[in-house]
């Protein structure tokens, strides 16, 4: 059993791997005062076939007894995540993501279990951070380590790691995750506070992510185990040659047009056409083909931009689409509106209800009630797709919890 520590904002972070999860790939138990978590990764022994993204899974699991709690409802037993574990395993997922080597295809499921929990330190960051130290110290080529702060303001006062009892109160609620050199995750709520403030607190909030850095270097150094190495796709450079030939005539054609819809189908006809022109030539190189005219497509958008300061669609970088809003469209709803922006659309309805349809949460902290709930839903109809309809996915319950964050410091209290 190895064990290390650093201290943050005047609470000590201690780290401890090889007591439990030993078939784990990396496995740390992250503690501060009593809130205590156990964070897994593991890696999937050979990449998985035919897909051209990495597979990460980020879990986090909220366990009741972690703050001497049965669960309700009629077994008595966990069942889906609450919609804060879904937010923090996404809080999880973002900053780590990046991280990971451009032709990794292996699967790999880093699990971040709530042991126990007091109302002082924040689960979330420390979920992170215990993340961050799991992949770190595994076999997993993982490009980090990221450390992760939230910073708050009370009294006027920046505070770094405000205590869970403390938020309520504060002015701002900022949880920034990064490298010892960058932040890569900023997600924030506020009731209106300067400009000023955030850019200090982001400041501030580097200064610590660098520590906790250099203390997961170190607790590497001590007990980290070798990275395996991952080969790189290879180069095509013929194909690659192919491609931007045939393109070199035909791409600005298909991929200047201010219709978002003919743009797109012009794209999907001339990456058929040149799949079935270049195949002949390539027969066994046409997942090849596709990535260099999708690599062809962005460079070329990206060239037109830096270049001409032009988008796809015609529109300068400084120019929007006009935005037409219409209300009270619904005729027994409490309220709705209609937004339109191009071919996107967003309906919003509003209904008030009485005290008692406050939704209780069943989480861990103290009995806690929520009176303002955004709910987003994405059908598949909104992009021109039939599939399944499902209960809101992780996106979904991401989406509507920016807007809710957004919307709720201009709510009505209960007493307005």
């Amino acid at each position: 059993m190895n064990q290390t520590q650093l201290e943050i904002a005047g609470r000590t972070i201690t780290m401890e791997t090889g007591r439990v999860a030993g078939q784990a790939s990396g496995a740390v138990t992250v503690r501060s005062g009593d809130t205590m978590l156990l964070v897994t990764a593991v890696m999937a022994a050979t990449p998985r076939e035919g897909i051209d993204f990495f597979p990460l899974t980020c879990d986090y699991e909220e366990k009741l007894y972690a703050a001497g709690k049965i669960p309700g409802g009629f077994i008595r037993r966990e069942g889906r995540p609450s919609e804060q574990a879904i937010l923090n395993s996404r809080l999880i997922d973002r900053p780590i993501r990046p991280l990971f080597p451009k032709d990794f295809r292996n699967d790999v499921q880093v699990i971040a279990t709530v042991l126990s929990v007091d109302q002082d330190a924040d689960p979330a960051t420390l979920a992170i951070f215990g993340a961050s130290t799991a992949l770190s110290i595994s076999p997993i080529p993982f490009q980090g380590p990221i450390g992760a702060v939230r910073m708050g303001v009370l009294d006027d006062q920046i505070v770094v790691n405000p205590s869970v009892n403390k938020l309520g109160e504060s002015k701002l609620d900022l949880v920034v995750a990064g490298t010892r050199d960058a932040i890569i995750m900023v997600e924030a709520g506020a009731k209106e506070v300067p400009e000023s403030t955030i850019v200090e607190a982001l400041r501030i909030a580097q200064v610590e992510i660098a520590r906790q850095c250099d203390a997961q270097e170190a607790f590497r150094r001590e007990v980290g185990k070798p990275k395996v190495d991952v080969p790189e796709a290879p180069k095509d450079a013929e194909a690659d040659s192919a491609v931007e030939q045939y393109l070199s005539e035909r791409l600005d054609q298909a991929l200047f047009n201010p219709n978002k819809a003919l743009r797109e189908s012009a794209l999907d006809d001339l990456k058929k056409e040149t799949i079935a022109e270049l195949g002949p030539r390539f027969p066994d190189r046409l997942p090849a083909l596709s990535r260099s005219f999708e690599a062809r497509v962005k460079a070329r958008v990206r060239q037109k931009i830096v270049d001409e300061g032009m988008r796809p669609d015609g529109r300068k970088t400084t120019e929007i689409r006009p935005i037409s809003c219409e209300v009270g469209i619904l005729p027994r709803t409490h309220g709705s509106a209609l937004f339109t922006r191009g071919q996107t659309q967003a309906l919003s309805i509003v209904t008030l209800g009485s005290i008692g349809d406050k939704q209780k949460l069943d989480g861990l902290g103290l009995e806690e009630f929520k009176r303002f709930m955004h709910h987003y839903n994405f059908p598949p109809f909104s992009v021109g797709e039939a599939r399944p309809l499902r209960s809101p996915g992780r996106r979904e319950i991401g989406h509507g919890a920016l807007a809710e964050r957004a919307l709720l410091p201009v709510v009505p209290t209960e007493e307005e």
